[in-house]
């Protein structure tokens, strides 16, 4: 759970770098938070649903589709800085401008490449953006 709630502490620093558990184990957090408050919505009737009907012969029968509600919405917004942040950090880390997030604008080819920056291993010892995380003595948190 350290690992979860760490950008969360560290809010809004854009400077230094993150590691690669820090910043999966913190979109395990919001996926599940999400899906939580996903449930939550739907128990209390504040989703957005839309009824439609489509037709075709692929199908032929009606549907729902649903958004998220004001919790969900909330909860992304408050969420928005810190993620930029570890992203950023963890971009740091692959020695990475933070500036390579903007490359989603392109859009199956720059998703594919910043999920494969934001996967990829930080690089060994100091780079321009700070000194290696583990090597810097960041506690390993359990």
């Amino acid at each position: 759970m350290e690992w979860m709630l760490l950008p969360l502490r560290r809010y809004a620093k854009f400077s230094g770098r993150s590691r690669p558990k820090e910043y999966w184990m913190f979109v395990l957090f919001l996926l599940l938070c999400f899906i939580a408050l996903s449930l939550v919505e739907t128990m209390l009737g504040l989703t957005t649903t839309d009824r439609w009907v489509q037709r075709g012969p692929w199908w032929a029968s009606a549907g729902y589709s649903t958004r998220g509600g004001p919790l969900t919405g909330l909860f992304a917004l408050a969420m928005l800085i810190p993620n930029l942040a570890v992203s950023v950090r963890r971009l740091h880390d692959t020695d990475r401008s933070g500036w390579w997030l903007l490359i989603v604008v392109f859009p199956l080819i720059g998703s594919i490449v910043l999920l494969i920056f934001l996967i990829m291993g930080g690089t060994r010892g100091p780079n321009r953006f700070g000194p290696d995380p583990i090597e810097a003595g960041e506690p390993e948190l359990r």
